[in-house]
């Protein structure tokens, strides 16, 4: 059996079982390409393809003309792991990927997923940042991703991140020194905003949004994970309004809020109603990431 062959097999085992997907990937082909890949030790560009449908000349990694049964046999233990516990993929290979980044992650930590890494690395917030804007926040920094994506692609800030559970900061301190970035990135454990001293030029908060309602819809999958890292209350703003409520006094002049509230807009609207929110384009749309100034924030606290 080759490489292609496990893969499409896999996939469709995957499929059988109805696994769910969200976790860095989205369709059973790409799960089972990640897992089996990563099991033989390939790089995850490996070109999955009958060896004649290879060109060398695009430097791409050639996949194993045929695996033996040992590489067979492992592969699927690791499908079936997958099918048996529902974990997420990214749990069993302990590394997740964004922007094309790789992240150590573990059952410690929310898989990191958030689309603010996109809006990080495509430049989509260089508008509302200056040559001041130095001082970053990572609010609900989980594993650390968004701290470490601010750190690299703005070099010349300082990001302090943040979380309330000290064994998701475990986990981003061995993402912060993966990088090489322990002298750029703080990490502290803090609940909200209430062990927090100094203002800062940009806060990225990725926080618990699922209304519950939504909880009780969330595959098993999800459910593997920290429920303190998703259940948002009732509707999904219990952290939500206390942030907005506490965050001015640690912002800048100029400083900006960029908030991932995911499919629970028409709650954040509804909670939030007379609140002057810019909406940001990301590959999911326009519903999922949102951004504040410091000015909107304040308008709309005088106003309630």
């Amino acid at each position: 059996m080759n490489l292609q062959t496990l893969i499409q097999r896999s996939a469709a085992s995957l499929s059988a079982a109805g696994v769910a997907f969200g976790h860095g990937t989205d369709n059973a082909h790409d799960e089972a390409a990640w897992l089996v890949l990563w099991r033989l030790g390939l790089p995850l560009d490996t070109q999955i393809a009958e060896p004649a449908a290879l060109n060398p000349s695009e430097g791409l990694h050639a996949p194993l003309e045929e695996l033996s049964t040992e590489q067979i046999q492992a592969c699927e233990r690791l499908i079936d792991e997958r099918i048996r516990t529902r974990k997420p993929a990214a749990y069993l290979t302990q590394e997740a990927w964004l922007q094309g980044i790789a992240f150590y992650i573990d059952e410690r930590s929310i898989v990191p997923r958030s689309f603010i890494a996109e809006l990080l690395t495509d430049g989509s917030l260089d508008y509302w940042l200056s040559e001041q804007s130095t001082q970053f926040l990572d609010l609900c920094t989980g594993n650390g991703s968004l701290a470490v994506l601010a750190a690299l692609t703005y070099p010349e800030i300082q990001v302090l991140g943040a979380d309330i559970s000290e064994q998701a900061l475990q986990v981003a301190r061995i993402n912060v020194e993966k990088h090489h970035l322990e002298e750029r990135i703080q990490l502290q454990p803090s609940d909200g905003l209430t062990s927090i001293a100094g203002k800062f030029d940009c806060i990225l908060c990725n926080p618990p949004y699922v209304c519950h309602a939504s909880m009780q819809e969330l595959p098993a999958e999800y459910l593997a994970e920290p429920l303190l890292a998703l259940d948002g209350g009732s509707d999904g703003m219990n952290f939500v309004r206390q942030l907005l409520h506490d965050l001015p006094a640690h912002m800048n002049d100029k400083a900006i809020l960029v908030l991932e509230i995911g499919n629970e807009r028409a709650h954040f609207e509804n909670a939030f109603a007379k609140l002057q929110a810019i909406w940001l384009e990301t590959s999911a749309g326009e519903d999922q990431v949102l951004l504040i100034t410091r000015e909107a924030l304040v308008a709309y606290l005088q106003s309630t």
